[in-house]
């Protein structure tokens, strides 16, 4: 891990008591979006299915908007700043491991690695559900590898209970709460990095989050 301090005058601009805005606007608003519609989305599955639809739909827009953002976002919301290479996203790891890995402005490679992750998972549980809604949409699918065993009708040797259409959404449905159920085992783990990273590095990232700003980059950081 050798990299230096890289600096960018126009967004890194130090302002009173050392801090510097990282996170821009719309960075914040998808965070703090994504955890509500998400937490909603998981408190509302098979109760209230009008408002998971609402919430998953809005998880889709959130994460539609911000595969364009980091892209044509500000510095730090960009995918190129944070999105690492294997070799050096498992150097940072083996850092951590070690308790020596170096501060980073923006994300830093397990972050990056975390989000990529976060956003695959959260694409492929709101797709599952989309295609559940209707049966048109299901029809689009090629057949979909069992996760669970089929059901049956009963012990009686008939059919079975559902359909072909009854078995493709069974078991697309099990591939949504699977979905879901990582998604959440995720978001744990990135509550975890944050709580980590905020503890070696005496800084409170959550806030940061709130707020945009951050602690200007000091000596061995990377900004």
């Amino acid at each position: 891990m050798t990299d230096g301090i890289t600096h960018d005058a126009p967004e890194t601009t130090v302002g009173p008591a050392g801090k510097i805005r990282v996170w821009d606007p719309f960075v914040r608003v998808f965070h703090w979006g994504l955890v509500a519609a998400f937490a909603t989305a998981w408190l509302t599955a098979d109760e209230l299915q009008p408002i998971h639809e609402v919430a998953g739909y809005t998880v889709a827009g959130l994460v539609a908007f911000r595969l364009v953002w980091g892209l044509f976002g500000s510095r730090y919301a960009r995918f190129a700043q944070f999105l690492k290479g294997p070799g050096e996203t498992l150097g940072y790891f083996g850092d951590m491991a070690r308790g020596r890995e170096r501060r980073y402005l923006g994300h830093n490679p397990a972050g990056g690695a975390m989000i990529l992750a976060l956003m695959v998972t959260l694409s492929g549980t709101a797709l599952t559900g989309w295609l559940m809604e209707e049966d048109a949409r299901l029809a689009m699918l090629p057949s979909i590898p069992a996760i669970v065993a089929p059901a049956w009708a009963d012990d009686d040797g008939d059919e079975r209970e559902y359909g072909v259409r009854g078995e493709a959404e069974g078991q697309l449905k099990e591939l949504h709460e699977t979905l879901a159920n990582l998604m959440l085992l995720l978001a744990a783990l990135h509550v975890a990095g944050v709580v980590l990273a905020s503890f070696r590095h005496n800084e409170n990232l959550a806030r940061a989050m709130v707020t945009g700003d951050k602690r200007g980059p000091g000596p061995g950081d990377i900004a």
